[in-house]
Order: C-alpha cells, then structure tokens, then sequence
C-alpha cells in the first residue's frame, strides 16, 4: 500500500492574515479631511448657501415659469382659469356673504372691496399650499439631483406672484368697471406686494420643511388656511366688525396684526378711494415690514437647518 501523507502548507496558508487598521471616529475624520473628502450632501453655511441659491436663480425662474404653463395644461380654456380662478372664488363669496349674509351693508364699493381681499388672499394661500408639496412632490428630483433645496420652494412661491401679476389685470378692470381710477396711491401696490411676497415665501419655507418630515401636514393646510381667512377680513370689515366694545383687547390686537388682514387692507388702501387711512391698523406698514423681515429671513434659516435631511428615506 503507498502511503498518503498531507500535502505541507503552502506559503499563502501558513501566512498571517492581514489586519486592517482600526480607525476611531475622531480619526477617521481627521484621515478624511487630509484627504480632502466631506460628507456627502453636508449642509453648507448661511453664506454659501445663499451664494448657491443665486447661482441658481435661472433654474429657480424657469421653473417657476415651467411650473405655471403646466398648472392648466389639460384644461381647453388653458391660462384663463389664472383670472378666472379668483374671479369665480369673489362671485361665490359675494353671493354668500354680500348677499344672503349682508356683510356688503355699511361698506361702500362692496364689489372692488371684496375682489381685492379675494384675490390678494389668494395669492397667500396658494403659496402656502404649494410650499407644503415642494419637497414631498418632488422627492425624486431631490434625490436624483444635488442644489440647494430652497431653490423649490421659493419657486414656488414665485409660480404664486406670477400668477397674481396675471390676476392684477383683471382686478384693475374690475376696478375701472366700478368707478375706481389710478390715482398716485396705486403706486403702493408695488411696496406692498413686495412685502406679502416676502411675507409668503417665508412661510412656504416653513411649510415646505415641516411637510417633507410630516406629511400629514398637507392635509391640515386647507383647514388652517380657511379659518385664518375668515379672520382676515377677506369677505367683510374688520373696522365694521370690531368697533365698539364687542371684542376683547387681546383679540382685537390678535386680528390688527393678522399679516394676511395687514396685506389685504394695505392693497384695498392703494387701490379703492374709499378705503381711507382711518380703516388701517396703527402701524400698518411697520407691521406689514415687520412680518416680512421675520418670517423671510427666519423662515429661510429655518429651512436652511434641516438642508442635509431633505429627501432621505
């Protein structure tokens, strides 16, 4: 019999096995950084990020405008629903509240009264409301593409005043149909409307962030949104309804310093004759400034702090 005997260990077998070197977090950052690598989608700081956005302002443009073409695509009347949107919205609101409910009583120019809070508080809740959608409906651009995230919602609020700027056509028709011509107050419009566009993208950006981590919020938009414009004063006065000592104090400054009421009575002060100074809260455009200083800028820092955590799973 021939005897088998094991075959000796190769060279490679009998050889110790590599060990790779254990890193702790610390170091394993510090190696990254002599390396030149960062973390992937790191968010950047206030500056850059700012710079970044303005290094993106024709995309933000485009599609924005992109954005406003496709809205009635589908529809045979197309673009006209922009003017049409609001202008039925009034007609409803002027049977409703103008005539069954005689909110018109004691408001002088009625007609151009309410077509100015309509299509002004429209121009609000829209931006809203599309805020709450600008991360969660567009999660796949957002994955696929790496840009500051703030370039949606601020382009959506920017689809929002190029749709008011169609509407304002309209308004200003209405306004000539019913005996209001452009005087030098007109020109307060532009301020104004700056404002309530700054105003609104703001709280977009603050909509946009909480609706990309909870989207429920979507569906608790039109809620809070049609309360807040019962109590802005859109379909009748609040000089009307808080006179006399019916109103406690604290409600009373609550609604003075509502922004959508401030922004509506701002652009019914520039536009309608009999829409006097008297009829404006104390303050108005220190108010009106005051609100778009504080949730511009903080809304867009607010959504700035969580740039890093858009889009993940």
């Amino acid at each position: 019999m021939v005897s088998q005997t094991a075959a000796p260990p190769s060279p490679v077998d009998t050889a110790p096995p590599t060990l790779l070197p254990v890193y702790e977090p610390g170091e394993l950052a510090a190696l990254a950084a002599r390396h030149g690598l960062t973390v992937s989608g790191a968010r950047p700081t206030l500056g850059a990020y700012v710079r970044q956005l303005w290094g993106r302002r024709h995309f933000i443009t485009a599609f924005a405008t992109a954005k406003l073409t496709a809205q009635y695509s589908q529809a045979k009347l197309g673009q006209i629903w922009q003017i049409m949107t609001p202008l039925l919205n009034a007609t409803v609101y002027y049977f409703i509240f103008g005539i069954l409910m005689d909110t018109k009583r004691g408001v002088p120019d009625f007609v151009p009264f309410l077509v100015t809070g309509v299509f002004i508080w429209t121009f609000t809740a829209s931006s809203i409301t599309a805020g709450t959608r600008a991360i969660s409906g567009n999660t796949g651009l957002v994955r696929a593409l790496h840009f500051p995230r703030a370039s949606l919602p601020i382009a959506l609020a920017l689809q929002q005043l190029q749709q008011l700027l169609f509407s304002l056509g309209a308004l200003s028709l209405i306004l000539l149909l019913f005996g209001q011509y452009p005087r030098p107050s007109w020109l307060l419009a532009v301020p104004a409307l700056a404002l309530q566009a700054l105003f609104n993208t703001g709280v977009s950006m603050v909509m946009a962030r909480l609706a990309a981590k909870t989207p429920d919020i979507a569906q608790l938009t039109p809620f809070i949104l049609r309360t807040w414009m019962y109590s802005s004063g859109v379909m009748w006065s609040l000089d009307h309804l808080l006179s006399g000592d019916r109103v406690p104090k604290l409600v009373l400054l609550a609604l003075e310093c509502n922004p959508a009421a401030v922004y509506i009575d701002l652009m019914r002060f520039a536009l309608i004759d009999s829409f006097t100074g008297a009829q404006l809260p104390p303050h108005v455009w220190a108010v009106a400034t005051g609100w778009a200083l504080v949730c511009g800028i903080g809304g867009f820092i607010f959504f700035w702090k969580a740039e890093e955590r858009y889009g993940r799973g």
